[in-house]
């Protein structure tokens, strides 16, 4: 189809995404989709190791007779061979790879799976399609409560081949950058599909993102085409994404054409670019693509301030979502995974879209947010849907503990079985309510560690053997392949426990990230050159006596106080613990003499009396861009921490007055970090 031309309404009845929102596509004369390439049936040797010959599958932690402990021992000391074995049995490959791995950290060349040939599309879809055409893939947990909407795997597959054959019809081929910018709906994650069906590379951008956001993205990718829908609906409010893209592509020249869905029925202007989807053929035949092609790029805060394209491919990815999905959080055949994330976030693309459809699952989309229509939405859901795992941020919890338990208890959570953190570290007193409150204290609750470069979790409670301790708020286990360092300020690797470093990973795994797009030097420069042989998170960890792992914040947050490192997210947890504080964030303030945090004053008795058990002299100050204490530093006294809390933050649009609280006495501090001697120093807190 030719882009239209002028400016016209979007009219009901044009767009894809009804066969998805309205169930109007009736279904296909059946599956079509690809068979099993040369090596990869039953019995046949589909892949081998350098020199090892056939492998077999010693890494299913299903095996009887093997613990975890075992397991763990082998992918670390010899991954080409578990990791092998479980490419080997867990992908469907087109042609068998040759060799398992080629990487070296220092020049960060990683390569996996090398030699072969697969369709992630084809593993996500075609092969459940085979087995059970009408299982159900996704449920779309629409905005409008209780209006959910169910997407067998055959229909996943059907829309997907349609959406293919639309991106092929407007000239985007293999190796070709599409945006997507659109709301948590099914025809995202077909749209995601679609590109890797045809091997297009997706960008996914956060619907909530603004146009100079959407922008930056697409030019740095040089998308040739983006979908979005006219308008998304969360929290019972419109957002007008077609205007939104609108702005965007402006000044975006590699843009040819934008596919426009519906998801409201209300009109929509279209330009010289847009293109309303219609419906295609049902049927598209798979792209061989190399396990080391690009599956997508997907744009993380940088440093400097320019988002990186953070770069993952085929099979390592893919197979190390789905082996993380299914073991850190104990799925099974025929639960229902809720993982309450974005798409356009990395949780989403690993929890959501491709762990979860890889193995088969039923994965929930959650459109609208914790507290529309109420506070126990998220509880209502869990209820109707069924959902055996639910995966969500400490924000919510947080945000949700602060309301009556009533919310929670009225409704029935006896389907789950796993409850999941995930996005920061979680604080004490959330991590208690999120296991006592919503999991009666019988679901394991995973304080899961990972980050858009790892690709999938790598620091987790489980997997672990049968009834292994879980201890609040803290990450704990490796997973599997996954081997922690610790490193000290010359560079240093810490031995033993009971210590604290820069938290570093010492050996590749399939799941990691491959580059920053089209600036492979700043990929190297920023996570392998730090500490060379060494993937460097960025992260501060404490691996605890017991040898577990504790993340204590980003290595830019630890506050250095005469001397004492403290990360933020140990300072926040404290403060959090606070009935007055909803939410903080610990920021470092330069001092001449301590390094760090300094202002003075007083806080209301009863926020004192909490953090020391006495009244210590507190304040809470406004911080402007007068600087020093006489110029743009306003006190303020005796005043609610909430509403002081709202005028130095929530109105505000910028970081150039952030509203700080400052402690002077932090015993509180003392208890939680145990350090013996922590000077009466200054800590401060932006919300």
């Amino acid at each position: 189809m030719a882009a239209q031309t002028g400016s016209r309404n979007l009219r009901p009845g044009t767009s894809l995404l009804k066969t998805l929102l309205t169930r109007s596509l009736r279904p296909g004369p059946g599956h079509r989709g690809v068979r099993p390439g040369p090596g990869a049936g039953p019995g046949q040797s589909r892949s081998l190791s350098s020199g090892t010959g056939r492998l077999s599958p010693v890494w299913s932690p299903q095996l009887p007779g093997r613990s975890h402990q075992e397991l763990y021992r082998l992918s670390v000391s010899d991954p080409d061979q578990f990791w092998g074995s479980a490419a080997a049995d867990r992908l469907r490959w087109i042609k068998p790879f040759q060799r398992v791995r080629d990487c070296e950290l220092s020049s960060g060349r990683i390569g996996w799976f090398l030699g072969g040939q697969l369709n992630v599309s084809v593993n996500c879809l075609d092969v459940h399609v085979e087995k059970h055409p009408d299982r159900v893939a996704l449920i779309w947990e629409r905005d409008e409560p209780g209006t959910e909407e169910k997407v067998t795997y055959r229909e996943l597959l059907e829309t997907t081949c349609r959406l293919a054959n639309t991106l092929k019809s407007h000239g985007v081929c293999k190796g070709d950058r599409v945006a997507i910018y659109m709301p948590v709906c099914p025809l995202a994650v077909a749209a995601m599909l679609a590109c890797a069906r045809i091997g297009a590379v997706h960008t996914v951008v956060f619907a909530g993102f603004s146009s100079e956001a959407l922008a930056g993205r697409i030019q740095d990718a040089e998308c040739k085409v983006v979908l979005t829908c006219n308008q998304a609906v969360r929290g019972g409010r419109l957002l007008d994404l077609k205007r939104t893209v609108d702005e965007a592509v402006r000044s975006c020249p590699s843009v040819r054409h934008v596919l426009v869905a519906r998801r409201t029925s209300n009109p929509t202007a279209m330009g010289k670019l847009d293109v309303p989807l219609e419906e295609h053929a049902s049927v598209c035949p798979p792209e061989p693509m190399d396990s080391e092609d690009l599956l997508f790029l997907l744009y993380t805060s940088g440093s400097t301030g320019k988002p990186k394209g953070i770069v993952h491919t085929q099979a390592g990815y893919l197979l190390y979502a789905a082996l993380t999905h299914q073991f850190v959080f104990d799925y099974r055949d025929g639960d229902v995974f809720g993982c309450v994330a974005d798409v356009g976030w990395i949780t989403g693309h690993s929890y959501i879209v491709y762990g979860p459809l890889c193995n088969g699952a039923t994965s929930v989309l959650f459109e609208s947010t914790p507290v529309y229509p109420d506070p126990g939405r998220y509880w209502e859901t869990v209820q109707r849907l069924r959902i055996n795992q639910f995966y969500g941020a400490p924000t919510a919890i947080r945000l949700l503990l602060k309301y009556d338990e009533s919310w929670v208890k009225k409704y029935d959570r006896s389907s789950l079985r796993t409850l999941g953190s995930v996005g920061e570290p979680i604080n004490h007193e959330a991590w208690d309510w999120f296991y006592n409150v919503v999991g009666d204290g019988r679901c394991p609750l995973v304080d899961t560690w990972w980050q858009t470069e790892t690709g999938g979790v790598c620091i987790a409670p489980r997997p672990a053997e049968d009834g292994a301790e879980i201890i609040p708020a803290m990450a704990m286990r490796p997973f599997f392949g996954i081997q922690p360092a610790l490193m000290g300020e010359q560079g240093e690797p810490l031995t033993g426990n009971d210590v604290s470093g820069a938290l570093c990973i010492s050996q590749p795994w399939p799941g990691m990230a491959r580059s920053i797009f089209r600036d492979h030097q700043r990929f190297v420069d920023a996570y392998f050159k730090p500490y060379p042989g060494y993937y460097f998170t960025g992260d501060a960890a404490f691996r605890s006596p017991d040898g577990y792992y504790q993340i204590t914040g980003r290595m830019d947050d630890v506050i250095n106080v005469s001397g004492h490192r403290l990360g933020t997210a140990e300072i926040e947890d404290a403060l959090d613990e606070h009935p007055a504080v909803p939410e903080s964030a610990v920021i470092g303030i330069p001092h001449d003499i301590k390094g760090e945090g300094e202002t003075r004053g007083t806080l209301p008795s009863c926020t004192a009396s909490y953090l020391q058990g006495d009244t210590p002299e507190l304040e809470l100050v406004h911080h402007s861009r007068g600087g020093p204490e006489g110029r743009g530093v306003t006190r303020s006294r005796c005043c609610p921490l909430d509403s002081h809390l709202k005028r130095c933050f929530g109105l505000c649009s910028s970081y150039n007055c952030p509203g700080v609280i400052t402690i002077k006495s932090i015993q509180v501090l003392r208890l939680k970090l145990h350090v013996d001697t922590i000077p009466s120093t200054d800590f401060c807190l932006m919300n």
